[in-house]
């Protein structure tokens, strides 16, 4: 199972919660991870991958410039339905506790679906989830820059530890999806 994870990052928190993620996955045997920030990543590689979880800073409720500009070089492949079926993933980081992390992780997900991509989130049965995180992917509060804040610090661990369980999440899911498809291929 091969797995994509593209990111853009200002101030490496996004970046860190990324690494986390692929973390996660790498916990799953036989998974195989890559990860890129948007200024590295080529989408002509994610044809060849089973799983895609792509995210950023979340700037006032919505995708960051740069990954944006990197989502809209996907036309080729959704013309030719490329990433039809593949599993898909969000997750975005933010600097304030409402500082539009669901807002973000819905225009994440939009892209996704107009692909025709299978999006995969977090469940409530994950109890940190359910007291801090989100049903649509991973949002993050950062902790500001220079900033010793032990509430923000606490809520990024926690974060960090949800991209973990993202990352097992998708891969798992994407591993159970291509046995599938296999067999149902072989009849």
């Amino acid at each position: 199972m091969k797995m994509y994870i593209v990111y853009d990052s200002e101030a490496g928190h996004t970046e860190q919660l990324a690494r986390s993620i692929a973390k996660g996955a790498q916990s799953v045997e036989g998974a195989e991870v890559f990860i890129n920030h948007v200024k590295k990543a080529n989408v002509n590689d994610l044809e060849q991958m089973d799983a895609i979880i792509w995210g950023c800073p979340g700037h006032f409720g919505t995708i960051s410039s740069g990954l944006k500009e990197w989502i809209d070089k996907l036309g080729y492949l959704w013309a030719n339905g490329k990433l039809v079926d593949k599993i898909g993933a969000v997750f975005c980081t933010t600097a304030t506790i409402h500082g539009g992390s669901e807002a973000t992780l819905l225009n994440l997900i939009t892209p996704m679906l107009h692909q025709g991509m299978i999006i995969v989130g977090l469940p409530a049965n994950i109890p940190e989830n359910a007291l801090y995180g989100s049903y649509y992917g991973v949002g993050v509060t950062s902790p500001v820059e220079d900033t010793h804040d032990v509430l923000s610090q606490s809520l990024f661990a926690k974060g960090l530890a949800l991209g973990e369980a993202l990352g097992a999440r998708v891969a798992n899911a994407a591993t159970v999806y291509a046995a599938g498809k296999q067999t149902r291929e072989s009849m």
